[in-house]
């Protein structure tokens, strides 16, 4: 019965440890709650053997109704500091728009599209140990994009 209690107490805390993406955010630290008027959503991103070599990209925006133009949103994307702790989390106050180009759509035809949030903030660091925590206004939903960079490294000429 001993062993049996001892080796459940070392095996809890690596089953927990495995789960980590699993947690929410109030596992992990005390993100606030959304404001009125905004929701946060979360992105738990994959271990990675060199993560300097890889970048996020938030991808923010909402399903509109397009014709053939060119559609976008705007908006910056800020990074805070979650007090005590030092961690980031991401707001993204206003979204303006939709801005369009004004070409001549002769079908005339719209569709449902997912038009993103144009602007600056949105290029991360990628961190797998801490979840991406983003809070937006309603009706705002949040994509994302993993970059790496090449094995191949260029080098510049003088001239």
């Amino acid at each position: 019965m001993r062993v049996a209690l001892t080796l459940s107490t070392l095996l809890l805390p690596l089953l927990m440890g495995a789960n980590a993406h699993a947690a929410g955010p109030k596992d992990i630290a005390p993100y606030p709650a959304p404001e009125a008027g905004f929701t946060r959503q979360i992105i738990h991103l994959p271990h990675q053997t060199d993560e300097s070599a890889h970048k996020i990209e938030i991808l923010a925006g909402k399903q509109l109704e397009v014709d053939c133009n060119r559609q976008r949103l705007g908006g910056t994307l800020e990074e805070k500091t979650l007090e005590g702790w030092g961690y980031p989390y991401y707001r993204l106050a206003d979204v303006k728009g939709p801005a369009s180009t004004l070409m001549a759509c002769p079908d005339n035809k719209k569709t449902k599209a997912f038009v993103p949030v144009v602007g600056d903030g949105f290029l991360l660091r990628y961190n797998s140990k801490l979840p991406v925590v983003v809070y937006v206004p309603e009706g705002v939903e949040v994509r994302y994009r993993v970059w790496s960079a090449s094995e191949r490294v260029g080098k510049a000429t003088v001239e």
